[in-house]
C-alpha cells in the first residue's frame, strides 16, 4: 500500500498563513502545529513575570514579551512562540513585520503537564541553537518551582532551583531578579510532595 506524502509548507507559506490565522502555529520541517490556550494559572504567571521584569527594565535597553511574539531558531527553520522573551540592544527580527524575533536573550517556559517534556528536551535543545541565548527559566504552574539555565562561555549550561516561596532568582545576564513570591502572586498553590 502506498503512503500518501505530507503537505509540507515553506517557511514563507507557514508566516503568510500564521500572520492570518486567529491562533497561533508553531512550525518546524515543514509542519505545522495549532498551540492550545493556557490555563488561568499559566496566565497568571505569565503576567506577573512580565510585569515583574518589565518594572525592573523600564529605564533600560531591554524588552519583555509575552507569548504572542514569535520566535525563530534560524539554523534548523523552525518558529515558535515562547511564553516570556526578554531582549536587549538591537532586536533583529526576520522582515519588516517585525513579528519573528531573532535574538531573544532570556526566554521563559511555563510548564504544563502536556509540554513539559518537551520543554525540558526536544524544545530546549533546539533554543540552544540560538546564539544569543544567555538564560533559560522552567516555571512550574502547579507547585513552586523554578529552573534556571545559563549558558557558559563553553556553551555548557549550569542548572539550578528554586522551590522556596521566598527563593529569588538571579537573572544576571539582564541584572533582574524574579521573586517566587512575586510570580507566584494570587495563585494559592499547594507545596507538591516532593517538596513536603
Amino acid at each position: 500500500m502506498a503512503s500518501h506524502p505530507k503537505n509540507l509548507l515553506a517557511p514563507g507559506d507557514y508566516l503568510a498563513f500564521d500572520r492570518q490565522c486567529e491562533y497561533k502555529n508553531e512550525y518546524f520541517a515543514g509542519e505545522v502545529f495549532a498551540m492550545t490556550g493556557a490555563s488561568r494559572e499559566h496566565n497568571l504567571i505569565v503576567t506577573n513575570i512580565v510585569r515583574t521584569l518589565g518594572n525592573q527594565l523600564l529605564t533600560r535597553d531591554c524588552n519583555v514579551y509575552p507569548s504572542d511574539l514569535r520566535v525563530k531558531i534560524q539554523p534548523i527553520e523552525k518558529y515558535t512562540y515562547p511564553d516570556v522573551v526578554v531582549t536587549c540592544g538591537e532586536e533583529r527580527f526576520e522582515d519588516e513585520y517585525r513579528d519573528t524575533l531573532l535574538n531573544p536573550m532570556i526566554i521563559i517556559e511555563v510548564l504544563s503537564a502536556s509540554t513539559e517534556a518537551y520543554d525540558r528536551g526536544k524544545k530546549f535543545a533546539r533554543y540552544q541553537q540560538i546564539d544569543s541565548l544567555v538564560e533559560y527559566i522552567l516555571i512550574a504552574q502547579d507547585h513552586y518551582r523554578i529552573e534556571r539555565y545559563v549558558r557558559q562561555p563553553d556553551r555548557t549550561w549550569v542548572y539550578s532551583e528554586f522551590r522556596a516561596l521566598d527563593d529569588i532568582v538571579q537573572l544576571t545576564s539582564i541584572g533582574c531578579q524574579l521573586a517566587l513570591q512575586d510570580v507566584y502572586a494570587k495563585l494559592n498553590l499547594r507545596l507538591s510532595k516532593e517538596d513536603q
